[in-house]
């Protein structure tokens, strides 16, 4: 049987092998984009997690803005409690224990740090037992609340003008803000100043108080003074069941001794305020407006009296206060171009205990 025999030609080897290196290539491609897209969609997927859930802090709520932070304001608990130390306070002070004294005026202060009557009540003390630097400091919280803290504003502002520490120099005489007294009687850097007051009880059969007060005011030698610039206040105050201080109810009549009061024929001048509750009581509607308040005008005789039976309003209207009412004391304060010169006030714990004046003179 014939064999037959298969046999190629170069031409045809060549050619194979041309396939074979162009399939072999093929498929190296094709495994290397499968590689690629492989690693691209696992971090995407890597990925695409972290994308749908954006970090945001635990507080916050998709959605809402936070709110500006809201001022800290007092509550009403606060301040009935502040209220309360503050009269401890004065209860531990007249029994002189200045220790806890202070330690209820502190914690008071915490929880109302801007009550003016608490921070005096502490300077106050502070100079007593010679902290001078502590009631500067508290001092000048007081000038920090501004105009708004009242007659304390002005007494803080006068303070720490003159310094705290110059008011318990031993053997010095001084007003009753603690303010030195120079050579002339007059409290140090002032233009005027109170050198005398006599306080006397009036006999009057139909009166529960007839009291009478000539305050000497003087000016500071040498010194030229405009009239427009001076401010006198003279305030009376009562007892409330002699537990509260309110601004007085009863008749004030105030003048001057010499018409002019000028302080260019005499210095000092005098001026004379009378405080008046009658038996039966019947009140005026400028006396429970205000207490009394003397206003200096060159040249007139600035005087203002009542009469008695004159019509007035009921006290419970006016006043706000229907328990019993006693006379308690005064307070004197002398002000010049909106500058505090002296305080006077008896008692002396009038200057922080008293409420401030409703109405401006």
């Amino acid at each position: 049987m014939p064999v037959l025999a298969a046999s190629s030609s170069p031409s045809d080897r060549t050619y194979s092998v041309a396939v074979g290196v162009i399939l072999v290539f093929a498929a190296l491609e094709i495994l290397a984009i499968a590689i690629h897209f492989g690693a691209e969609y696992h971090a995407e997927r890597a990925t695409l997690p972290s994308l749908k859930t954006p970090a945001a802090p635990a507080s916050a709520k998709p959605g809402t803005t936070p709110l500006p932070a809201q001022p800290e304001v007092p509550s009403s608990a606060a301040l009935s409690a502040s209220d309360r130390l503050l009269k401890e306070a004065d209860v531990l002070r007249e029994r002189g224990d200045t220790a806890n004294a202070l330690a209820r005026l502190q914690d008071a202060s915490e929880r109302d740090p801007k009550n003016p009557q608490v921070l005096a009540e502490m300077a106050t003390l502070y100079e007593a037992i010679q902290l001078y630097d502590r009631s500067n400091e508290t001092w000048r919280k007081i000038q920090d609340l501004g105009p708004s803290a009242g007659p304390l504003y002005e007494l803080a502002d006068m303070k720490l003008r003159v310094g705290a520490a110059a008011t318990a120099a031993p053997g010095v005489p001084m007003d009753t803000a603690g303010k030195p007294l120079d050579a002339e009687g007059l409290p140090e850097g002032s233009v005027f100043g109170v050198t005398n007051i006599e306080a006397e009880q009036i006999p009057d059969p139909e009166a529960e108080t007839n009291l009478r007060l000539k305050i000497e005011i003087k000016k500071r030698q040498g010194v030229a003074i405009d009239h427009s610039k001076l401010r006198i206040m003279v305030l009376f105050y009562d007892s409330v069941d002699n537990d509260k201080i309110v601004a007085t109810d009863a008749d004030v009549n105030y003048e001057w001794m010499n018409p002019k009061h000028d302080w260019a024929e005499s210095n000092p001048e005098t001026l004379i305020v009378t405080y008046l509750r009658s038996k039966t009581h019947s009140i005026t509607s400028e006396a429970a407006l205000s207490a009394a308040a003397a206003s200096v005008t060159p040249g007139k005789n600035s005087s203002k009296s009542k009469k008695r039976g004159e019509p007035a309003a009921s006290t419970d209207s006016l006043s706000g206060d229907s328990g019993q009412r006693r006379y308690l004391g005064y307070v004197i304060r002398i002000l010049y171009d909106d500058k505090l010169q002296t305080v006077r006030a008896e008692p002396a714990r009038l200057i922080n205990d008293a409420p401030n004046p409703s109405v401006s003179p």
